[in-house]
């Protein structure tokens, strides 16, 4: 009967640090957190704005035009005009980040159209120069066979020209230097 009415003993409770640091701080937490890796951890979401209450839509304690306002009415009346206020505030602060937010998102369409005329001015810049790169080598292609055919049937007239008259193949105008 007396192991019947024993306690189960209690978990180890551990000793009482007082951080001396924000370092020290932070690594109890962690050393806490760390003992129990599979518990969950709640991470608290971020605090929604604050938003001033809607106005009412019916108000009860409207004097009448007959009688004069009693002393306590002004109280009630500074505290709805407080209000409504800060409501007409809140809400010329929202206009104002939205005008701000509508600006930014003009601000980055501008840029993206602009960088997109951009790169396609570019793209066509140099599919023009692959274009020309692509001639100057079927000019080049051709220009060899040429001289190899005529290399055969007439060896004598080039035996005959000059070297001042042979076209230097240095002197070719070319893509790189914008030759045309």
């Amino acid at each position: 009967m007396a192991d019947g009415n024993k306690r189960p003993s209690k978990k180890l409770t551990q000793p009482l640090v007082i951080p001396k640091s924000a370092a020290e701080e932070q690594r109890l937490k962690l050393d806490r957190l760390m003992r129990n890796p599979e518990k969950q951890i709640l991470i608290s979401e971020r605090p929604k704005d604050w938003a001033p209450r809607p106005p009412p839509e019916f108000v009860r304690d409207v004097m009448g035009s007959s009688a004069g306002a009693g002393s306590g009415e002004f109280h009630v009346y500074r505290h709805l005009r407080r209000r409504e206020y800060m409501r007409e505030e809140f809400m010329e602060k929202q206009a104002g980040q939205q005008r701000l937010e509508d600006e930014f998102q003009r601000k980055l369409d501008s840029n993206r159209r602009a960088a997109e005329e951009k790169t396609e001015k570019r793209r066509k810049k140099r599919q023009k120069l692959k274009e020309k790169k692509i001639l100057a080598k079927k000019a080049k292609k051709e220009l060899t066979k040429t001289a190899e055919g005529s290399d055969e049937n007439s060896s004598s007239e080039e035996e005959t020209e000059s070297p001042n008259e042979k076209v230097d193949e240095c002197e070719e105008p070319s893509f790189v230097m914008g030759g045309r």
